[in-house]
């Protein structure tokens, strides 16, 4: 296939397949012309690519997981430790909703009056809503 025919298959545009090649995580088998061309199995390694992405993989993590002839080799420890982040950032997030629909009907006069915002006010400026495996404090005791 060529390059145009990959942009319309997979909804990746051009310069994001040029960058791909260039980073190592697809390769193109020549050129007709100007254009490059592609191997079928790049839809697969594309759809891959946009599934890491998701996951929230770097592109310098998903292109470990190619091989050097493009073919897929993923450690089982990898995705495990990939769902763990994931399991705890959604913990944070959890927990940061549940703070700030306090906050929203909390009895106090005021927000800084209100000892569930103050926490999430203080989690966030120590860096503590940003560090992976870490949950808001006052909100997970219920404060």
């Amino acid at each position: 296939m060529d390059i145009s025919e990959v942009v319309k298959r997979s909804g990746v545009p051009a310069s994001t397949l040029r960058f791909y090649e260039e980073k190592g995580l697809i390769a193109s088998i020549g050129r007709q012309g100007l254009k490059r061309r592609f191997a079928p199995y790049v839809l697969d390694q594309l759809a891959l690519i946009a599934l890491g992405r998701l996951a929230g993989f770097s592109l310098n993590e998903i292109a470990a997981m190619f091989t050097s002839d493009g073919q897929l080799n993923i450690s089982r420890q990898t995705l495990i430790d990939k769902a763990n982040e994931i399991d705890q950032m959604v913990k944070r997030l959890q927990a940061m909703s549940e703070g700030l629909k306090h906050a929203a009907v909390c009895p106090a006069t005021t927000h800084m009056e209100c000892l569930t915002f103050q926490g999430l006010l203080k989690d966030a400026s120590s860096g503590l809503l940003s560090k992976r495996g870490k949950t808001i404090g006052l909100v997970k005791q219920g404060k």
